[in-house]
């Protein structure tokens, strides 16, 4: 199907304004995922000063584990559901229908957590906790739909970075979170008294919703993909007219002169054929997400011991100075860590390619990781360097190279590599073992940091152990990479998918 004029043209064409509008749309989909995702760290915050100020001693203001757990968990789980499910739905309704039920479901979620129905502690939290269940779906249903549907409308020689553009604008949710935080708590403590604080983060929680629905219009005003159309629903001719009216083209140039008539798709998803032509790419995929979102979504760990050094004692601040300086670590961290990572993605990854990346940035949060953990108790926590700065650059460093290397990159490679009839599927599925590794990185790893019982959490492993082994699962994901991945960039999606099956059949024959 490579030969059909309107894949040949959107393969070929030069980057239009439509292309950039393509990104904005489907960026604003990441844009309030991070936004939703990163601020329940400041939520938390809020919650401890409001329903725990009864606590005793130290652990008067703390959120229970339990409780922070719970909050995290919950929405990394419906992310993994929505994932599988809004995945699948795209492949069989169509990206476009789909696309706009999961924004939705993120806006009145957003809204929902917010409201959160009650003001008693128990009821708020369950509350809280359902509502972030189904913001997750949303959120999970944006992964698939966001990266499928730019990798179908972008051409061969810039798609990757057009699809590490769209994934950039979690860098910029997570700057939004912060910097939403640091003015609502800034206008509540000029304004109000601590006992307005529930209302605070309530409207923190509800103004994600704001950059969703403003985007609404403009999803359901895209057309459909010419890929799904061509090749899924094989109606070429109105995939032509659908690239008409949005690229620099006329009717006549990207026509089939004599379109040949439907087939049927020769094997479905679960099948050995399927597994035959494209599990070694799905295990690629999912394994890799896997294995960097242990480590990414670890940052809990960093954050913990950094708000040790930097932050004041509980006692000597308010509810709104403690959640602003958290949000603007927050910031900081983003502006110089997060951000320049997805900017670095964004220019070479059309240059170096995938897996060169994918591998370079594993092998350098190894390093950073291991630079924490070997010394932790015998260097950085000791008096003399317990205020050292190396520890912030070696954080900053290790996700700069999560950025701009395999958190991007596993967000990339399942869209270009399946048929796609699958494409949206695979991507789904790649997603949700990664969410699953992401539930162990930021609910598992957390508790078993701990050297000692020490607030709330039991006595685990400890720091520096559990810093080695995420550099290991670093290096484990380096060579995954090497011996799995397939470098996808400067071919056509098609391309990619023949070659899938070539490799395949190579290697049958040398059995």
């Amino acid at each position: 199907m490579a030969r059909l004029k309107v894949l040949s043209t959107l393969d070929t064409s030069r980057t239009q304004y439509y292309h950039f509008k393509a990104i904005i749309i489907a960026g604003m989909g990441l844009f309030t995922d991070a936004y939703d995702l990163f601020s329940i760290t400041l939520i938390i915050k809020i919650i401890g000063r409001v329903y725990y100020d009864h606590r005793e001693g130290e652990h008067r203001y703390e959120t229970p584990p339990e409780v922070v757990s719970a909050l995290v968990a919950v929405a990394l789980l419906g992310t993994a559901v929505g994932q599988l499910v809004f995945g699948r739905l795209g492949d069989l309704k169509g990206r476009r229908r789909v696309y706009g039920f999961s924004l939705l479901l993120m806006v009145f979620s957003s809204l929902a957590s917010g409201f959160s129905i009650c003001r008693r502690k128990t009821c708020v939290l369950l509350t809280l906790g359902f509502f972030r269940f189904f913001l997750g779906l949303g959120i999970g249903g944006d992964y698939p739909l966001s990266s499928t549907i730019m990798s179908e409308f972008a051409n061969k020689k810039t798609r990757g970075s057009f699809i590490a553009a769209v994934f950039s604008m979690q860098g910029f949710g997570i700057l939004a979170s912060s910097t939403v935080t640091m003015a609502v708590c800034s206008i509540f403590r000029a304004a109000s008294k601590n006992s307005e604080a529930d209302l605070a983060w309530r409207l923190i929680l509800m103004l994600g919703s704001v950059p969703a629905a403003m985007t609404y219009y403009w999803r359901m005003m895209m057309p459909e993909t010419a890929r799904y159309t061509a090749l899924v629903e094989q109606n070429v001719m109105q995939a032509a007219k659908d690239m008409e009216k949005v690229l620099d083209v006329t009717l006549s140039q990207i026509a089939e002169e004599h379109p040949l008539p439907p087939t049927p798709h020769p094997y479905p998803l679960l099948s050995r054929e399927f597994l035959r032509r494209h599990g070694r790419d799905l295990f690629a995929c999912s394994s890799t997400w896997f294995l960097v979102d242990i480590v990414f979504y670890s940052q809990v760990l960093f954050q913990s011991e950094i708000y040790k050094r930097y932050l004041d004692k509980k006692e000597e601040v308010d509810v709104y100075q403690e959640t602003f300086h958290v949000a603007w670590i927050q910031a900081v961290i983003a502006v110089c860590s997060t951000i320049p990572g997805y900017f670095f993605s964004v220019y070479f990854i059309d240059k170096w390619g995938r897996v060169k990346i994918q591998m370079m940035g594993f092998f350098f949060m190894a390093l950073a990781f291991f630079a924490i953990g070997i010394p932790y108790y015998s260097f950085w926590t000791t008096e003399d360097h317990n205020m050292n700065k190396g520890f912030m650059v070696l954080y900053g460093l290790a996700f700069f190279f999560a950025n701009f290397g395999p958190n991007t990159t596993t967000f990339i490679v399942p869209a270009e590599l399946f048929p796609a009839r699958f494409r949206s599927t695979c991507h789904g599925i790649s997603g949700a073992v990664g969410k699953v590794g992401a539930i162990i990185g930021s609910v598992g790893f957390l508790w078993a940091s701990h050297k000692k019982k020490e607030n709330g959490y039991p006595k685990g492993i400890g720091m520096e152990v559990t810093l080695i082994i995420l550099g290991v699962v670093c290096l484990l994901g380096m060579l995954v990479t090497y011996l799995f991945t397939r470098e996808t960039m400067g071919r056509s999606l098609e391309e990619n998918e023949v070659e899938s099956v070539n490799h395949e059949v190579e290697e049958h024959d040398n059995l």
